[in-house]
């Protein structure tokens, strides 16, 4: 696995806004090569919606973001193409009905450029699942194995910044403790890492910690804006012999997300 070095987050009076009410607001930071950066907030203060906005898979209403130096929107493009994102709910779930393998199959098909399979065992290894057994099906996965198999197939990408939300969702004290320690691994070799979270008690020393509040005046958050995030069935990836058929990458890796985008300024 290629270690490049990180991108650089330059984001300042970040908002987002929509009839509904206000998703998350005035939101400056800035997030250096081999860094963690950690939001943390209860549910409805914008945790999500901010994470895709840093992937380019949303679009701000207020404020500005450069990611690498790439100004969003005007670079979205650019941007999904240096970054990833873990496990989201909504966008990026795993499909229970396929096996380890084929996820990760999957993965490696869709990105923009060619690469060799040992990269698919870097990144499992990166993850700290180096001993999974990858014929096991999705839905036999513990919470822990899946929220790092959405680290591994985001590593698959070799992306510059690693987006992953809700980290300690259904995760024990311990295995937070320890997915922070993975997380801390990558970012000593220059990725640069954003996470979101409810619960701080676990965050190494080393992270930076920002809060997210829900502005007092708006009442109950409005839903996130959905998306149609198509993703491929194994069925339509590969023919018989088991040989990628008849898709471009370029189309399934980007393009699809920004219904999300086109939906919040509706």
């Amino acid at each position: 696995m290629r270690w490049a070095t990180g991108a650089r987050v330059e984001a300042e009076h970040l908002a987002l806004h929509t009839r509904q009410g206000t998703v998350y607001s005035d939101i400056t930071f800035t997030a250096s090569p081999g860094t963690i950066t950690t939001f943390h907030g209860e549910s409805g203060t914008g945790r999500t919606a901010l994470l895709l906005t840093l992937a380019a898979r949303m679009t701000p209403t207020h404020g500005t973001l450069t990611i690498d130096g790439h100004p969003h929107p005007r670079k979205a493009r650019t941007i999904r193409q240096i970054t990833a994102l873990g496990l989201t709910d909504g966008v990026n779930d795993l499909d229970d009905r396929l096996r380890v393998q084929e996820h990760l199959n999957e993965r490696h098909y869709l990105r923009l450029r060619p690469a060799n399979r040992a990269l698919t065992n870097a990144a499992l290894t990166n993850a700290g699942l180096a001993d999974l057994d990858t014929t096991r099906l999705t839905t036999d996965l513990t919470t822990n194995e899946k929220r790092r198999l959405g680290i591994a197939l985001a590593l698959i990408d070799e992306p510059r910044l690693l987006l992953v939300d809700n980290l300690d969702h259904g995760l024990s004290p311990t295995h937070q403790t320890h997915l922070y320690d993975t997380l801390t691994h990558l970012a000593d070799h220059g990725l640069t890492i954003i996470t979101t979270t409810t619960d701080t008690t676990h965050t190494p020393t080393n992270t930076t910690l920002i809060p997210l509040t829900r502005p007092e005046d708006e009442g109950p958050p409005p839903p996130l804006p959905q998306g149609r995030h198509r993703r491929l069935s194994m069925g339509g990836l590969f023919g018989r012999g088991g040989n990628a058929v008849g898709r471009d990458r370029s189309e399934t890796s980007t393009d699809d997300t920004t219904t999300m985008t086109k939906e919040t300024k509706a």
